[in-house]
């Protein structure tokens, strides 16, 4: 195992270890005040717990290698991750509700809320502690479900904020319906969180376009240019937990040889694995240049067989980069 996968597991056990104090913590404020804003947000955490545990499993399944079965590698389990973290939000939104509405109608008393304000300050504290860390390993160490983990417990830290304010107004007026509107507000609220998780869900699912991480290797290619390198098209980029696979065309002379090929496409490779911090796997395929059309924007300066002199620098961007045609001179 590498001191990489080691890391990612060790933040995931501690964010379970956290995570189950926290809910802990919050279920005896529950006890003590009978609140249902307050059980609102204990239901959340043990969403929470069981969220970490299997980001944690995910964490392990996508560290292992590519195999006959798998020969993509095994990351694509930290979208499920995601995905399950945002189905059992949504449970949990819909069951404060249901609870909050049920409590219009069969009153239910609270108590203690000054201790019951401090405890859920407690808690939340907690939770941003663990969100931000998470949050930063997660993303230094490219792993989706860390990200996701800390996304979610932000979700949950914004919640005690609410609910702190909610409870507040409540101890000074004493009344009791609006603990079961604060529940209402704070399910509809974490029924978004959850629908906002089961989107990168799916887009991670259906391969959507990453356009600030194409944006990314983009300028990565630009600020390291050759002139051998006509042009960049035809790029998709495929995310595998923190591992990438890269597609894409080389537009490069059309008389180099095989080797000379191979040489130029395995530098593009390579400068753009050492730019990421992700794993990267390249599948470039060569195309030759096209004179007279392709002159026009080839910057190589010491072409024997150039057909018309050099024209214009094209740049790289996502209008010109991600079509699958070579660029000419009309290509802005």
């Amino acid at each position: 195992m590498s001191a990489k996968e080691k890391e990612k597991r060790n933040y995931q056990r501690l964010a379970i270890a956290t995570g189950a104090f926290i809910l802990i913590v919050k279920f005896f404020t529950y006890w003590l005040t009978g609140s249902n804003a307050i059980l609102s947000d204990a239901l959340e955490s043990i969403i929470n717990v069981l969220a970490s545990s299997f980001a944690l499993y995910s964490v392990v399944l996508a560290a292992r290698p590519q195999d006959e079965n798998h020969p993509y590698g095994h990351g694509k389990i930290e979208f499920v991750s995601v995905g399950l973290e945002g189905t059992l939000i949504l449970l949990a939104g819909l069951a404060t509700i249901g609870k909050a509405f049920y409590n219009f109608f069969h009153p239910q008393e609270v108590q203690a809320i000054d201790l019951g304000i401090l405890l859920t300050a407690f808690s939340g504290l907690l939770n941003f502690g663990l969100a931000q860390l998470l949050l930063r390993k997660g993303k230094e160490l490219g792993s989706l479900s860390m990200v996701g983990d800390g996304r979610h417990l932000m979700t949950d830290v914004f919640s005690s904020i609410g609910l702190i304010a909610g409870l507040t107004v409540l101890y000074f007026t004493g009344q009791l319906w609006l603990d079961n509107l604060i529940a209402i507000a704070f399910g509809c609220y974490i029924i978004y969180a959850g629908f906002r998780l089961l989107r990168d869900f799916i887009s991670g699912i259906m391969d959507e376009a990453d356009e600030q991480l194409i944006s990314r290797v983009i300028s990565i290619l630009n600020a390291n240019r050759r002139q051998n390198w006509m042009d960049i098209h035809n790029l998709r980029i495929i995310k595998y937990g923190d591992g990438l696979h890269v597609d894409c065309h080389a537009t490069i002379p059309w008389y180099f040889t095989l080797e000379q090929a191979h040489q130029e496409v395995t530098l593009i490779g390579q400068l753009v694995d050492k730019n990421l911090p992700n794993e990267v796997e390249f599948f470039i395929h060569a195309d030759p240049c096209e004179p007279p059309l392709s002159c026009a924007v080839c910057m190589k300066d010491d072409c024997q067989v150039r057909q018309q002199p050099f024209r214009k620098k094209v740049e790289w961007k996502l209008h010109n980069v991600l079509p699958n045609k070579k660029h000419n001179i009309h290509t802005s």
